[in-house]
């Protein structure tokens, strides 16, 4: 288990090439996306990239999906699931947010997304396909017993965690878009659970409802 501080600017496949080199055949990269709102699961994606040419070629485009756009995330989500040899989605909920702590729930967002790691069906590879090493955004899971790089702004660095990070992110934007029809009246559409001005204010107008997290402070607008 180790932990890497180089930085780089763009995610490559720098790190996968060398793991394959070694023998790896099925790397992982893991990042979650809602850590910091105030409402709402926090999501994690696994995401298995093919050893096939190129590949980054196929990708370009796909970086950490805080420095995209929404409508870039949602045009680079479906063609990040067709390259990929498997993928997988989890959440952890607001009350699981609030039980165990941010840390501790987005880990098991994280353990739920490896766990649903789906093959792609092009691949003719049958389920379950379980990873081989994990690279992740700077977490370091010591429940696993795989080894594992925590890269230090992986989703910067690492074409599979870049890759994650997008369906991460996507995966929860939809489900706040949802919640948004079940809870008119805060936003949860535009803003995703985030502290914002709009949110805080419709706070303390509405009070909190189901999925805000209980433990997190939320200062007046």
């Amino acid at each position: 288990m180790t932990r890497s501080d180089d930085l780089s600017r763009l995610p490559t496949l720098e790190f996968e090439k060398r793991l394959w080199k070694d023998g790896f055949a099925c790397i992982a990269g893991i990042d979650e996306a809602g850590r910091g709102a105030l409402a709402g699961p926090v999501s994690a994606a696994a995401v298995i990239l093919p050893r096939v040419p190129r590949l980054a070629r196929t990708l370009r485009g796909v970086r950490d999906s805080k420095q995209m756009t929404p409508p870039e995330r949602e045009a680079w989500a479906p063609r990040i699931r067709e390259a990929a040899l498997a993928w997988g989605v989890g959440f952890a909920s607001a009350e699981e947010i609030d039980a165990l702590g941010i840390l501790r729930a987005t880990k098991l967002a994280a353990m739920r997304a490896l766990d649903s790691l789906s093959s792609n069906p092009d691949t003719l590879i049958s389920n379950p396909l379980f990873p081989d090493y994990l690279l992740t955004d700077y977490l370091i899971f010591p429940e696993i017993s795989l080894p594992q790089t925590a890269l230090v702004k992986g989703d910067q660095r690492s074409l599979s965690v870049a890759a994650a990070s997008v369906l991460a992110k996507t995966a929860r934007d939809a489900w706040m878009r949802e919640a948004e029809t079940r809870h008119p009246g805060y936003g949860f559409a535009q803003h995703k659970g985030y502290g914002t001005q709009a949110h805080r204010s419709a706070l303390m107008r509405l009070g909190r409802c189901e999925i805000h997290r209980k433990t997190f402070t939320i200062q007046p607008p």
